[in-house]
């Protein structure tokens, strides 16, 4: 192997680490913190880290069109918005390591919204991976509702899994308005500082409009794990699209979908038992979802 082939490689591991670093950072800061001070918090650290090199590095031009502008800012609104509202209300409500394998079934979103927006077609692999997906998910419902006591109905259990199944369908569709402003010629740094920065105001915008204040202290304990959750989802972006630029998308996407194995790891390693209940059929049905995300994301 060159020595870009393991760098591309390396890239990948890196961002699926960070990806689940990430979610188990929000679930110790929501214990006691506040979802949308978080979402607030991780969208202006990505912001910061993300746009300031992009307008230095691509000025005057920065390869924008109305079209791609236009794009890549839907995709901010729709994907590190609203799939970030309802991925760390999933994590606040029935915890990282259930939620982020339900998250991985936006690779179903993604497939059907191409294959009806980008005209592409529907193959044995994506109906597999389908297939196994949607069962990585029933059996999640199922440990869920198990660990939950037989206080809790199935329709219980259902609506505490809306906020992540919401996650996957909003950061499903958001691949589509990536790739045509991509292919409208506009660099991934720029599309990136663009949809962060669409992301922060529309989030901000809608939080002034209900009349609510940000009220997390500047030195308090949990604005350092929303930060902390800023910088490895800023990183972890970074280190995704340059491992997709560096290797065959064959590589990097089934390194990259193995982010809720590592979630699961990571929680029975520093998150204590009454936080994170993982048990071994969730480790199953994380393992089953994450066969079928590769599948569905490799089948194109």
């Amino acid at each position: 192997m060159d020595v870009l082939y393991l760098t591309g490689i390396a890239l990948s591991a890196f961002g699926a680490f960070l990806f689940a670093l990430q979610n188990v950072l929000v679930r110790i800061a929501t214990v006691e913190g506040d979802v949308g001070d978080a979402v607030v918090v991780v969208m202006a650290t990505n912001a910061l880290l993300i746009v300031p090199p992009a307008v230095v590095l691509y000025y005057p031009t920065y390869g924008l069109s109305w079209l791609s502008a236009g794009m890549f800012a839907t995709a901010g609104l729709v994907g590190l918005m609203l799939g970030r509202i309802c991925v760390y209300g999933g994590i606040q409500t029935i915890g990282a390591s259930r939620t982020t394998p339900v998250v991985s079934a936006s690779t179903v979103v993604s497939a059907v919204a191409a294959i009806w927006v980008l005209d592409e077609s529907i193959t044995v692999g994506h109906g597999v991976g389908i297939g196994l997906i949607v069962a990585g998910i029933a059996i999640i419902s199922w440990v869920t509702a198990a660990d939950s006591g037989p206080d809790i109905s199935v329709r219980e259990t259902g609506k505490s899994l809306l906020l992540p199944l919401g996650a996957a369908f909003f950061i499903g569709i958001e691949p589509v308005f990536v790739r045509i402003g991509l292919d409208a010629g506009t660099p991934i740094p720029v599309g990136l500082a663009v949809m962060m920065s669409a992301a922060l105001i529309g989030y901000i915008g809608y939080r002034r409009l209900r009349g609510s204040v940000i009220s997390t202290p500047a030195r308090s304990v949990r604005m350092r794990w929303y930060v902390a959750a800023g910088v490895t989802s800023a990183v972890g972006l970074l280190a995704y699209f340059a491992a997709l630029e560096t290797v065959p998308v064959v590589i990097a996407i089934p390194i990259i979908q193995t982010a809720p194995l590592l979630v699961i790891v990571l929680s029975i390693a520093f998150l204590p038992r009454q936080l994170e209940r993982v048990t071994w059929r969730l480790v199953a049905a994380a393992v089953i979802v994450v066969v079928g995300a590769t599948l569905v994301s490799l089948a194109g």
